[in-house]
């Protein structure tokens, strides 16, 4: 008996490494996946603009497609999504950035008024709760807090703007990026085959975790899109119409808090708050009609707007999304953070198609994916 522990030890990795290195379809997908990942990271600086361009034509794929279901040839599904989206970058260009510019430059002036403020409902707390807090302490933090804050807003004042390296890089963007949107919808189909050359003859299993992958995260960067217009429109009207001041810098904060799972929205919660009491205080009715309307537009956006949009995505735990956020974050930073989830969608759907040793026979595994 103890002599055959050993060699069924031995059965059991001689098997598992049966169960893999037969499987050349794993392997190849292995060699991709690693390869892929050593080339994005090490030339992801270099190939901004073409990842860029590669998520605005996910999302303006999903219009060329439906244009197309509606009779129209994919040149002029294209020539016209193409040219509905140059006018939206106008938009944004010319009227969005130059009024978001302005009211940001206006709050970040405003901060130490923001600031003193706060500090005279803050200074009450030792009167209240003499034996918790002192008031040398909270003037201790208080000053340490607007001094945070003016060096933050100078050093967002002094971005890249005055910068050539930054004016150059923007130019640069401005002009690549549509013109390779354009070409990457108009010849997609030619683009694809293009790749397909230089891939393995026996690439199922790869096909099989692309295709799921490719459908993520389209329906990723389009729900991400829609979410993102329809939570700066709804908010932008709310705060207009409320007459909150800079409404549409705080309106482009909400939109753009879709963006990061859980942490965007609980960032975003101390500007529009902040204003918000600076503007009206505590006293009246208006800041607390502010709360309340702030607070049915986050419930909303969890509620209907994340299920309704995102309804074919693959559900993955709290706790992978937070990691994914963190970890692909580091790598890439904003870009990293936007893909965290159909990155994570990417790790999932690898692991879901990878054979097992439960699984059928390598010859018998193949043949099923095959069907």
């Amino acid at each position: 008996m103890t002599n055959q522990a050993p060699f069924a030890s031995l059965r059991f990795f001689s098997d598992s490494f049966r169960r893999f290195l037969p499987n050349s379809q794993a392997v190849y997908l292995a060699i991709i996946l690693i390869v892929s990942f050593v080339l994005i990271y090490s030339l992801s600086n270099l190939l901004m603009p073409v990842f860029a361009s590669i998520v605005f034509a996910y999302l303006l794929e999903g219009l060329v497609g439906k244009a197309e279901k509606w009779g129209m040839s994919r040149l002029s599904a294209v020539y016209l999504v193409f040219s509905g989206s140059m006018t939206c970058l106008g938009f944004l260009l010319f009227y969005l950035m130059p009024l978001v510019s302005q009211q940001a430059v206006e709050l970040i002036q405003h901060i130490p008024e923001i600031i003193n403020s706060a500090k005279t409902g803050v200074l009450r707390l030792p009167e209240m709760y003499p034996k918790l807090i002192s008031e040398s302490k909270i003037q201790q933090m208080m000053f340490a807090v607007q001094q945070e804050l003016l060096t933050y807003g100078q050093n967002v004042l002094s971005l890249s703007a005055a910068s050539v390296v930054g004016i150059v890089s923007a130019m640069i963007y401005l002009f690549l990026v549509p013109m390779m949107v354009f070409f990457f919808l108009k010849d997609k189909a030619l683009l694809i085959s293009w790749f397909l050359q230089f891939m393995p003859k026996e690439r199922h299993l790869t096909v099989r975790v692309w295709e799921e992958v490719d459908t993520q995260i389209g329906n990723y960067v389009r729900g991400k899109f829609a979410e993102v217009f329809i939570l700066w429109f709804a908010s932008y009207v709310t705060f207009a119409t409320m007459d909150l001041n800079y409404a549409m810098l705080l309106a482009v904060l909400m939109g753009v808090q879709a963006i990061i799972p859980y942490i965007g929205a609980t960032l975003v919660t101390f500007p529009v708050l902040g204003v918000a009491y600076f503007e009206w205080g505590l006293s009246g009715d208006d800041f607390m009609y502010m709360v309340i309307a702030y607070t049915i537009i986050q419930a909303l956006d969890g509620v209907v707007l994340v299920p309704v949009l995102f309804s074919e995505a693959v559900n993955l735990h709290a706790i992978a999304i937070i990691v994914a956020i963190l970890f692909f974050g580091g790598l890439w930073g904003f870009w990293g953070v936007f893909f965290a989830i159909p990155l994570a969608t990417v790790v999932k759907a690898v692991l879901t198609a990878w054979p097992r040793l439960g699984d059928k026979a390598p010859e018998a595994y193949l043949e099923a994916v095959r069907e």
